[in-house]
Formats: C-alpha cells, structure tokens, sequence
C-alpha cells in the first residue's frame, strides 16, 4: 500500500511539472498526509508508520524537483497535526524535525480549532460525544471559542522552539472556530460576524507567536447547510470572515515592520496590530472580541496612527460589508468585528 501510495504521489508530481513546468511547480508547497493522528480524518497511524510514508514521499518528491531547485530546499513538509482533538500533538513536529533528514522537510502544519463540539445539544443531531460534554450553548460558547485564540501565540511560538536554526517554515495549516463543515452543526459561528473576529484575533497571535504562514480551508458554500468553512458562497459572495481576512490581509504584509501595543486597560477586549510598509503604507488593525459595543481612542494604542485619515469597518452594525469612514482620533466597533484605520483605504481592494 506505501508503494502504490507513492506512486500516485509521484504520478501527481510528475503530472503538475508536465502541465505548469519545474520552475512554477518548484515553488509549490506539498504537504504528505493529513492529520494522521486523527482516527476518523487521517487513519489514526503512529508516528513509526507515518515516518515511512513520509520519507517514502519525500525522497520521490525531492528528486523530480532537484533539477529546478538550484541547491534550495524542497517545500515538502507534514505532517498537518490535528491539533484540537488530540493531546502530544507536539510530539509529532519534534519527531519529525529530529528523526527525519532536515533536507526533505522545508515546512511544518499544525492545525487548531476553538472546539470540535455541535454549537447545538448533541442530542439533536444523534451525536457521538466520544465521553465528552456537550458544549455551552449561545453567549457561553461563543465565549469559550473567543478565549481560545490566545492559544495560536502560544502554539505558533511552540513550535517555532522546536524549528529554530533548521530553515524550517512554521505553518498553521487549518484554523477556524469549530472543525465542522455544516451549518446546522456550527450555527454560522465559522462564518459570521463572530467568526471574523475570532480569526483576525487568531491571526494576530499567528503573527506574535511567529507563524510563518496560515491557511485557511476555503472551500465555497454550496447552501445555507454545507461548507462552513468557506470564506465566499458559490457565487462569490465573501462571508463576513472572508471580508475579515481581506481587509487584515492588505494592511499586515509580508516585508512591513509590526507592533503589538500594549492593549490599555480599558479595553481588554480589543486585539490590535500596527503594520506600516516601505511605501508609506501605516495601519492599524483592531479586533474586538466582545458582543458588546466599545469606543477607543487610537492615541492610547500609541503615536504611530497620526498620520491616517481613514477607517475601514466591518462589525455587527455594517450589513456584512466593509464600510470607509473618516478617522478623527475614536473608532467604535458595535459587537464583534475589526476596524482598521490607515493612510491608505483609497487603495484597498474590497470585493
């Protein structure tokens, strides 16, 4: 079964070099496996097993690409760890990164979810709750997934422990609020208003924990009960998530200088990053992470906003829509939502 399984791996490989050239392809990331530690998504294997498919992959990938590499490393990598369901996660990375030559692993995915659990009583949908509790319903789950993001800092800088001096990339490979894919399961919770807070506010720990890179799975939504993950419908519709990540995306680039401020201690439930770029590009991105309307003023956060004029909002009062206001010292955020103001919403591209 490992030698068919590579064979088609290497037939996928091959495939894509002959339709896109080594020199595109060269740059793709090609992650083996799928949560293997997980019995229902990945097949529950060890970390023997899993090693052998691994190298197995790895080595076959590596010398299809080599030709285009000009000395640098694959992005091959793994193991794409449920983190959310399963305790040790960890010790799959540490595990790869010290058993595995360090030449076949150009990344690590991990993968974290607020919770597993129905945003309704298990009851109702005739779950198997595994011996676990049912969730908190309404207000009280929807607490207990936002007090979970702090959690993406804490493990992005875990891991990025583990990779230090390897020229290894730290990648969050799946990340949203319940690890489920339909509607009546989560309530729209990976989606909406709600949802969009909690993945900027994710993203923010990403970007403090040192993540290198995060994925979202951003499958469209077919209908009202499928694909909760998507970040647009299957009209291409962006989802307030979608919008979320749109915005945030645009005003925290690769290559800008960052800051966290130090968050005042009338608000402690705002998140908040400052970017600016080499092109004179200044933001600052603030998430609220309460169901509760908040005012603050940009000048306790710091100097580095004086020069911005301009507020892109999306919040609970915005219609699902991205609004631009003018920016005099005070953003207000009704309920969940992020505001970010910057010097350069005349160039954001909000579709």
């Amino acid at each position: 079964n490992v030698r068919q399984f590579v064979a088609r791996c290497s037939e996928m490989v091959w495939g894509c070099i002959e339709q896109w050239g080594g020199e595109a392809v060269k740059d793709w990331y090609w992650c083996i496996w799928n949560e293997p530690n997980n019995l229902i998504v990945g097949g529950d294997l060890t970390f023997a097993q899993y090693r052998r498919i691994y190298e197995a992959v790895a080595v076959d990938i590596l010398q299809q690409l080599q030709p285009y590499l000009g000395g640098r490393k694959p992005m091959i990598g793994g193991p794409a760890i449920d983190g959310t369901h399963r305790p040790y996660w960890l010790d799959w990375i540490a595990r790869l990164v010290t058993e595995v030559d360090n030449r076949l692993i150009g990344f690590v995915s991990w993968h974290r979810y607020g919770d597993w659990r129905p945003a309704v009583p298990s009851a109702s949908l005739e779950l198997e709750m595994w011996d676990s509790p049912d969730a908190p319903q309404g207000a009280g789950f929807e607490a207990l997934l936002m007090a979970q993001t702090p959690q993406y800092e804490a493990r992005a800088r875990a891991v990025a422990r583990l990779l230090q001096g390897r020229d290894i990339l730290n990648v969050c490979g799946e990340l949203n609020t319940i690890s489920h894919h339909e509607n009546y399961y989560t309530l729209g919770l990976n989606q909406n208003m709600f949802g969009a807070a909690y993945y900027a506010s994710a993203l923010i720990g990403l970007l403090r924990g040192g993540a290198d890179l995060e994925m979202r799975w951003t499958a469209t939504s077919h209908d009202l009960h499928t694909d909760a993950y998507g970040l647009m419908t299957m009209n291409g519709d962006p989802t307030p998530a979608g919008l979320a990540k749109q915005v945030f995306a645009q005003h925290v680039r690769y290559g800008d200088w960052v800051r966290f401020p130090r968050r005042p201690l009338d608000a402690p439930d705002m998140d908040a990053v400052i970017a600016w770029g080499g092109n004179g590009r200044r933001s600052g991105v603030f998430v609220s992470t309460a169901n509760k309307p908040g005012r603050l003023a940009v000048r306790d956060w710091g100097e580095d906003l004086s020069v911005c004029g301009e507020v892109l909002r999306l919040d609970s009062s915005t219609g699902d829509r991205v609004l631009r206001e003018p920016f005099s010292g005070t953003v207000h955020i009704d309920g969940y939502g992020i505001a970010v103001v910057t010097n350069a919403a005349d160039v954001t591209v909000i579709d």
